[in-house]
């Protein structure tokens, strides 16, 4: 056998090349592979355009923000937490509060299921977060009390039927899972992970869903030390903001980078994120500007093993600063004079010719 090139095209890579061969055979019974070729490049573009950073976003609690529809549409945000059911537990009857975008109580937020459809045909997830800052609109009793917030969860929001003719707020949609925003220490959450889990499993067509979490970044959080214990977490949203003793102070990373390694190290099955204001006004304290979270805070995060991305609070904040939009601009031009990125520049093909 000889083997003759016919064609050669270069493309190289900053951390490397990459060489793919492709064998035709003039005989009977050859071997096209082109197919595979086809495959592969299409692989090395889709890596070079993979230096983004993972966000999660809150939604919800100001219309200035946008429909949900737009908010997926910008491309922004791998993760969008539906904020909040603030009322719930102890006997209340839970309640959906999404501030102005639309009345749950006379049915005005089943016109979200379109919304929730075209985001997660984008490959958005969406979730429902449960508590937020409505302190005194939610805790849980008892395992029994935690169980039934479970079915309620289950049953109008996930992938439960529930009683004949049961409401659905969001109308048909299914989401993909329940995010724990949990500010007041109370007892029952893991009871409440644990029951979650069980229904989750139970789903007739086989539906993966998420538990997240949005956890204070002192550790251990005072509402979600148990719940977190379970293991039962995907991801997890520190929040390094309204902290000063573990969020990032002016020149000094020290602090946080104890807090995150403690966060990392104590959930290694979960995916952790770096929870971040969207500006100045979204919180009291701990908003780290784009350029200084690039440079200065996610190498000191970036490194750990279940680094998931980050979290901001919220649409609203970051729709008027643009900040996630200037955030991946700096990431993909670090990414870009790094290697850390997949930049197209060389790809050798080689055509043999069997003969």
């Amino acid at each position: 056998m000889s083997a003759k090139v016919d064609k050669r095209i270069l493309l190289s890579q900053p951390a490397g090349s990459v060489h793919l061969a492709i064998f035709d055979s003039t005989m009977a019974g050859k071997l096209r592979l082109y197919a595979s070729l086809l495959f592969a490049v299409s692989s090395v573009l889709a890596a070079a355009a993979s230096g983004d950073v993972k966000i999660a976003v809150y939604w919800g609690q100001n219309t200035s923000e946008g429909t949900l529809r737009d908010t997926c549409n910008t491309g922004l945000y791998a993760y969008i937490c539906i904020a909040f059911l603030s009322t719930f537990g102890d006997g209340r009857a839970p309640a959906l509060n999404l501030a102005g975008h639309c009345d749950p109580a006379s049915g005005g937020c089943a016109s979200l299921t379109a919304d929730i459809a075209s985001c997660q045909s984008a490959g958005v997830k969406v979730l429902l977060s449960i508590g937020g800052g409505a302190l005194g609109g939610y805790n849980l009793s008892s395992p029994t009390d935690a169980q039934g917030v479970a079915a309620f969860l289950w049953d109008t929001f996930l992938g439960g039927t529930g009683g004949a003719g049961a409401p659905r707020p969001l109308g048909a949609a299914v989401l993909d899972g329940i995010d724990f925003d949990i500010e007041a220490p109370s007892r029952y959450y893991d009871d409440l992970a644990r029951s979650l889990a069980s229904l989750y499993g139970r789903d007739a067509r086989g539906r993966a869903y998420m538990l997240t979490a949005a956890p204070q970044c002192p550790f251990p959080d005072a509402s979600l030390a148990a719940a977190l214990g379970t293991g039962l977490f995907d991801h997890v949203w520190v929040q390094f903001y309204n902290n000063p003793r573990c969020q990032y102070a002016p020149g000094d990373v020290g602090g946080l980078r104890s807090a995150w390694q403690q966060w990392t190290a104590a959930l290694p099955s979960a995916a952790v994120f770096l929870g971040l204001p969207a500006s100045l006004d979204a919180a009291g304290s701990g908003f780290v500007d784009a350029d200084t979270l690039a440079s200065q805070v996610l190498p000191a995060v970036e490194g750990a093993p279940n680094y998931g991305g980050i979290m901001l609070w919220s649409r609203s904040y970051d729709k008027d600063t643009g900040f996630s939009l200037k955030l991946q601009g700096i990431l993909q031009n670090r990414n870009n004079h790094t290697g850390t990125g997949c930049v197209l520049s060389d790809v050798s093909v080689l055509l043999l010719t069997q003969s």
